[in-house]
């Protein structure tokens, strides 16, 4: 069974950059699709980022895309979101997820492994 840790949230202005990064405890992590959700307090969770099992598709909704860049090292075992020009709204708690489907998924149903979460606030 696959095990995630988030790390690199944190506190930062309007505009600042973050780059939170997904340690994966399995042998197989290269079978995996990876992604990443948020939830900000009293709202659902939403679709983040997502990158398939080869690292060479990746898929963003429009709220993000431009913005935030989802990447993968096979060698670390790590799953990375490069986060620019941060928004107060992008304040939430982000969630690593990992689906043994190896595609590009963007529903919360099709993740098998949860992180236990990183907080990212952004003042304005």
């Amino acid at each position: 069974q696959a095990q995630l840790e988030e790390s690199g949230g944190g506190l930062v202005q309007a505009g600042e950059s973050l780059r939170l990064s997904c340690a994966a405890s399995v042998r197989t992590f290269g079978n995996y699709a990876m992604g990443w959700f948020r939830q900000a307090p009293g709202k659902e969770r939403e679709f983040v980022a997502a990158i398939d099992w080869s690292g060479l598709r990746t898929f963003y909704p429009d709220s993000v895309k431009g913005r935030f860049t989802i990447s993968r090292d096979h060698a670390k075992n790590t799953v990375y979101l490069q986060m620019n020009s941060l928004k107060p709204e992008d304040t939430a708690v982000y969630y690593c997820a990992g689906s043994r489907l190896r595609v590009v998924v963007t529903t919360i149903t099709s993740y098998d492994y949860w992180g236990q979460g990183t907080q990212v606030t952004v003042s304005s």
